[in-house]
């Protein structure tokens, strides 16, 4: 079985608006909300491509209700923990001539709460999938991921982490089967701006030194880059088309790559997989179909 985990979901409330101007009231011309973490994004595009998963972390109030209703509704099974107190958080994403977003706290999560996710985590069998995404909030410890990573790094459990500085260089140590950084994660973890597909190989390369397997480097409309374990390098353009949504492309091509991989056990084919969702996913105003990522395969 494949887990996600998300820390911090949120109900993303997604409007338009014609030329917003601050400071005066504006309208709105379409609007919508929608289950949100990036934990949560990989699950519902796994669920789109026919795979099951089972997405965990913290919900609280009456958004974490509707978190937890809109995502029966995209068919995801979840085993969220309930927080007593607050509520998850709402993000609100406006887009407008340009776009901006406010993204909520959500509830405190204390050291029972925390407690029971090591629990669910504990349960863990070999052979299952852990995707570990997404920053953490400020009421957890800053090694909660090493911490969970330290608990099961007896079982052979495929580790995915999409994080960024400290939180994904500090769990390198374990091994993780595949992290994602985009182009500029990527750089920020050596200080630098990666000017050519030539720097971001060679620093895929110092990561794999420090413990990971595999890196997925995503380049927004440059495509991708694929390190494999054994040192062979992937690169494929994006396909052409008109970036509709930049929320969750990342995610999606985490959860293409898992499919394309689980299904044919082969690193080319979850690379082709993973660079189709992420792009059905920018050229969506939701995340991608299966249909669109079928689609899209034809072109790379």
């Amino acid at each position: 079985m494949i887990y996600t985990v998300t820390f911090n979901p949120s109900l993303d409330y997604i409007v338009k608006v014609d030329s917003f101007r601050l400071g005066e009231v504006n309208r709105t011309r379409s609007e919508k909300i929608l289950p949100g973490g990036k934990g949560i994004n990989v699950s519902i595009v796994l669920k789109n491509l026919g795979i099951e998963s089972v997405a965990m972390g913290f919900i609280a109030g009456f958004t974490g209700n509707e978190i937890q209703k809109r995502l029966k509704i995209f068919g995801c099974e979840s085993d969220f923990i309930r927080i007593q107190n607050g509520m998850s958080r709402i993000n609100v994403k406006l887009k407008s001539d340009e776009e901006s977003e406010i993204n909520g706290q959500g509830p405190r999560i204390g050291g029972a709460d925390l407690q029971k996710l090591f629990d669910r985590i504990d349960r863990l069998r070999e052979g299952d999938v852990l995707v570990l995404a997404g920053s953490i909030p400020n009421t957890l410890p800053e090694d909660i991921y090493e911490k969970i990573l330290d608990r099961i790094k007896a079982k052979n459990i495929l580790v995915v982490v999409d994080a960024t500085r400290d939180l994904l260089l500090n769990v390198l140590k374990y091994h993780p089967f595949l992290i994602k950084p985009n182009n500029h994660e990527l750089g920020e973890l050596f200080g630098r701006k990666l000017q050519s597909d030539e720097e971001i190989i060679q620093c895929a390369k110092e990561l794999q030194t420090k413990g990971a397997r595999n890196i997925l480097v995503s380049m927004a409309g440059e495509g991708a880059i694929l390190v494999e374990e054994s040192g062979r390098t992937h690169k494929s353009p994006a396909p052409k088309g008109v970036v509709r949504n930049s929320v969750g492309a990342g995610d999606s091509m985490v959860a293409g790559f898992l499919a394309g991989y689980l299904a044919h056990g082969d690193y080319q084919e979850a690379f082709r997989t993973g660079i189709a969702a992420g792009s059905a996913s920018a050229f969506s105003e939701e995340l991608a179909s299966k249909e669109d990522i079928l689609a899209l395969m034809m072109q790379i």
